[in-house]
């Protein structure tokens, strides 16, 4: 059925072309002779002026399409174009932003390496550190190859971040001074109270997001906000480095019952860059 609606179709447009045509021709005969009446040469013109009319129509239907497959075409292309650069400039404007805030992070740590005068120090990065251990260790880039030995203290531009307990040729393991490990070598710490006598102890454990100061060697009274440093007892951590501050004591008894309860100066959860410090032979 639909085949045979076609081939009308076909007929219907072959016949069509052809009295065109033959209209066309009509007209430029009766044109070209001079002979023929004015009102014929009128009827010949208007029909080649309905016949160009008919023809022109699909065509320039046609060409009007084309016209505006083309333009779509060129919109996509330059649309495209553009999503390709906005992309780009996202990826530059992230990338210089992660560059800038490395260059500070290499910047407070170049300032924090000229203050630890007696230690040799060296920047590393920090490679991993894994969710079931956040709080205890992470992995750094450097290792035997780049001096580093056990026992280092390892810092940030804040503060006191932990010590080295495992090297390798190329990276080393970090014991954080948040650990939860009670066997960690814990660190020597002091601080000053405000009538100049110095408290000494070590940092025993953690609670919850503090720092606890222990075995303390004085009942001497310290205050909220007290700056905490190391004490550079056991020779293997700078002596002057921040720790934290004191944000609670807890005195029970005598001075081995009391509890300094100490916030961290460095951020564990940001730890991207850090200094490690060995003692200088």
């Amino acid at each position: 059925m639909q085949k045979a609606f076609f081939n009308k179709k076909l007929v219907i447009i072959l016949i069509t072309l052809i009295i065109s045509f033959l209209l066309i021709a009509f007209s430029i005969s009766v044109r070209n002779n001079r002979n023929t009446p004015s009102f014929i040469q009128k009827i010949g013109n208007e029909s080649a002026s309905l016949v160009n009319r008919v023809v022109d129509l699909p065509l320039t239907a046609i060409s009007n399409v084309g016209t505006a497959i083309s333009d779509l075409h060129n919109t996509y292309e330059e649309n495209e174009l553009l999503k390709k650069k906005i992309d780009s400039l996202a990826a530059t404007k992230i990338e210089n932003q992660t560059l800038k805030s490395e260059n500070k992070q290499l910047k407070q740590q170049l300032h924090l390496n000229k203050s630890l005068t007696d230690y040799t120090k060296v920047t590393a990065y920090v490679l991993a550190r894994t969710p079931s251990a956040w709080q205890n260790q992470i992995i750094i880039s450097k290792g035997t190859n780049a001096g580093i030995v056990k026992n280092s203290a390892v810092l940030s531009d804040q503060g006191l971040v932990g010590r080295v307990t495992e090297v390798n040729a190329t990276n080393s393991k970090v014991e954080l001074v948040t650990t939860k490990n009670d066997a960690a070598n814990r660190f020597a710490v002091q601080l000053t109270n405000d009538k100049g006598e110095t408290v000494n102890g070590l940092i025993t454990g953690t609670s919850g997001k503090f720092l606890v100061m222990g075995q303390i060697t004085n009942n001497a009274k310290v205050k909220k906000n007290t700056k905490v440093v190391t004490s550079g007892m056991g020779g293997t951590t700078p002596q002057g480095i921040y720790v934290g501050k004191v944000v609670k004591v807890s005195t029970s008894g005598d001075s081995s019952n009391t509890k300094i309860y100490i916030q961290p100066a460095a951020d564990m959860n940001k730890l991207n860059i850090v200094t490690v410090a060995k003692r200088t032979d």
